[in-house]
């Protein structure tokens, strides 16, 4: 059931799909909505999550959902995936220098081809479909692990050098 803001405030004009908006609540804490309902406080409380932990949360997400369809394809639909990420912002810069990934995933009983397969399907998942890491990327150091695995290592290389070509390109 789609939802909008109360009328306190009024509607900018390029409201649209995908737009999400947050009132204050109290002293450096926020309601963050959007238009499906749903609500997340924000802030450093009990029962709240703070911006940076919002930003790891959207590049994990994205990076789940990218590679989803894919990932399901290679171990089935009903795979179990559980993505971290890890980082913390740099207090001298006030902003996060790199925000390291890990994605844990039933590699049990697969060939060392098949694994090399998922590693390399996962990564141009995301680099291909992954908007917010491609919006986020050019300004902080994003890498992808996929736990259990020989390549991972490999593969945060070469998602690094495809990302190196893609600047060099620009």
């Amino acid at each position: 059931m789609p939802t909008v803001p109360d009328d306190r405030f009024e509607r900018p004009e390029n409201v649209g799909p995908g737009s999400v908006w947050a009132d204050r609540s109290g002293h450096r804490t926020l309601v963050g909505r959007n238009q499906r309902g749903v609500e997340i406080p924000i802030g450093h409380g009990e029962g709240e999550i703070n911006p940076g932990e919002l930003l790891k949360l959207a590049l994990i997400g994205c990076a789940g959902m990218s590679s989803d369809t894919n990932l399901a394809r290679r171990l089935g639909e009903d795979f179990e995936m559980r993505l971290w990420a890890h980082g913390t912002s740099d207090g001298s810069e006030n902003r996060y220098l790199s925000i390291a990934e890990e994605v844990q995933l039933p590699l049990e009983g697969l060939t060392e081809l098949e694994i090399a397969s998922v590693v390399k399907v996962f990564g141009r998942a995301v680099a291909a479909g992954c908007t917010v890491e491609r919006t986020v990327v050019p300004g902080v150091e994003v890498t992808h692990r996929i736990l259990g695995t020989e390549q991972d290592g490999q593969a945060q290389q070469t998602q690094q050098d495809e990302q190196a070509q893609q600047e060099a390109q620009k």
